[in-house]
C-alpha cells in the first residue's frame, strides 16, 4: 500500500512539472521573473531544465518574448509615446525612432588657440609733510609723488616655445621747501624693457636668450645743486645674453618666477652728454663703452597671501675686472582693489662708476600709500 501510495505522488508531481514545462515552453512565450533570480540565486544551481532553456531563450532570442509580465503598460508606452522598444537581454527599453534631422546645417567653427596672455600693474603713490618754520626740532616740509607702470605681454605655445616681454617705467618726484634751485626733483625714475625668447632644454630648463634695455626719464638732481648727473641716454645700457633658463613654479604657484644663468653676456653703455661719461665708466670724449662677461638674472614673485606680494630682482653682471650687482625688492600690501601699501628696499654695488664716497654700495628705499591697480 505504501509504495502505491508513493508512485501516485511522483506520477502527480512528474505529470505537474512536465504541464509547467509544456505551458512555459510550447505555449506563447513570456518573460518570468521567476526563472531569473532561480538562475541567480547564491545556494547554487537548482534550476530546472526547462527554467535553463527559458534563460537561455531570452538570452539568445529576446524577440520571440510576446509580452513582459513585470511591466503591464509597455504596449500603451508604445502607443502614446510612438515609441519603439530597444530590446537588450530579457528587458525592454523604450527609445525614440524617426528622429527628424535638424533643417539648418550646423557650421563647425575652429577657434585657433591664442597663446598670448597680457597682465598690467598700476600705483600712483602720494606722500606730503608739513613742518611749520617754529617746528621745535627744525625740518622741511615736503611733497612726494611716484607713479608705476608694469606692463607684460608673453607668449607660451604649451610645448617648447617661450617669449617673454616686460616694459617697467617708473617716475618720482619731490618737491622741498629746502631746494631753493631746483623745484622739483626725481627721487625714482626708471624705464628698462626686458624681452627673453626660450627653448625647452628638458623639463623646466630652457635655452634662453634675453636682452634687458634701460634708461631714465628725465634729469637727474641733487638738493641745492644746478648740476645734471643723469638724464634721458645719459646713461643708456642694453644687454644681450645667452644661456639657460630654469622655470619657477612651486608652492601650488605661489611662487612664480625665472632664474637665468648666462656664462656669455655682452654689456652696452652709452651716454649722451659727454660731461657725464666719466660717471659711468666710459672714457672721457667718448659715448659708448663695450663690455663682455657674464650675467645671474633671477625674478620672482611670492604671493604668501591673496593681498600680500613680494616681487623681487637679483641681477649681477661680471666682465670679470669690474662687477654690477642690483637687488631689488617691493612688498606690496592691497587692502583693497585700489588702496594699497608699497615697501620698497634697492641696495646696488657697481666699481665701474665713478665713485663719489668711501664706498660703491648705494641704497634706496621708500615706503608709501596710495593708489594701486591690476589686471
Amino acid at each position: 500500500m505504501r509504495n502505491i501510495i508513493l508512485f501516485w505522488c511522483f506520477l502527480c508531481v512528474s505529470f505537474s512539472t512536465l504541464s509547467y514545462a509544456q505551458s512555459t515552453l510550447f505555449m506563447p512565450l513570456k518573460y518570468d521573473s521567476r526563472v531569473t533570480k532561480q538562475m541567480f540565486q547564491l545556494d547554487g544551481d537548482t534550476t530546472s531544465l526547462s527554467d535553463r532553456v527559458l534563460m537561455k531563450t531570452y538570452l539568445k532570442h529576446p524577440e520571440a518574448v510576446t509580452n513582459l509580465k513585470d511591466n503591464k503598460n509597455v504596449e500603451k508606452m508604445r502607443e502614446d509615446e510612438n515609441l519603439t522598444p530597444i530590446i537588450n537581454g530579457p528587458a525592454t527599453i523604450p527609445a525614440m525612432v524617426n528622429v527628424p534631422e535638424p533643417d539648418d546645417k550646423v557650421e563647425m567653427v575652429i577657434t585657433k588657440p591664442n597663446f598670448w596672455t597680457f597682465s598690467g600693474d598700476y600705483s600712483l603713490q602720494f606722500m606730503q609733510n608739513y613742518i611749520s618754520p617754529n617746528w621745535h626740532t627744525s625740518g622741511n616740509s615736503n611733497y612726494s609723488m611716484l607713479g608705476a607702470v608694469t606692463l607684460q605681454y608673453n607668449y607660451n605655445n604649451k610645448q617648447r616655445i617661450k617669449w617673454d616681454n616686460k616694459l617697467e617705467m617708473k617716475l618720482g618726484i619731490l618737491s622741498t621747501e629746502a631746494d631753493t634751485i631746483n623745484k622739483f626733483k626725481t627721487t625714482d625714475d626708471l624705464i628698462r624693457y626686458t624681452t627673453q625668447l626660450s627653448l625647452q632644454a628638458y623639463k623646466k630648463w630652457y635655452y634662453a636668450a634675453q636682452l634687458i634695455a634701460s634708461t631714465q626719464f628725465t634729469k637727474g638732481r641733487k638738493n641745492n645743486d644746478p648740476n645734471i648727473y643723469s638724464d634721458f641716454m645719459s646713461p643708456f645700457t642694453l644687454n644681450l645674453s645667452l644661456g639657460m633658463n630654469y622655470v619657477v613654479d612651486i608652492w601650488n604657484k605661489k611662487l612664480t618666477g625665472n632664474i637665468l644663468l648666462a656664462p656669455l653676456s655682452y654689456y652696452y653703455t652709452y651716454v649722451d652728454r659727454l660731461a657725464l661719461a666719466t660717471r659711468f665708466g666710459v672714457d672721457e670724449g667718448k659715448h659708448s663703452l663695450h663690455d663682455i662677461g657674464s650675467l645671474i638674472n633671477i625674478g620672482l614673485v611670492w604671493k604668501p597671501a591673496d593681498n600680500i606680494k613680494w616681487e623681487t630682482r637679483f641681477y649681477t653682471f661680471s666682465n670679470y675686472s669690474y662687477a654690477q650687482l642690483e637687488w631689488e625688492n617691493t612688498i606690496n600690501f592691497q587692502f583693497n582693489r585700489y588702496i594699497s601699501t608699497k615697501l620698497s628696499f634697492y641696495p646696488r654695488f657697481d666699481d665701474h662708476e665713478e665713485r663719489t664716497t668711501d664706498t660703491y654700495w648705494q641704497l634706496k628705499e621708500f615706503l608709501s600709500i596710495g593708489f594701486a591697480y591690476s589686471m
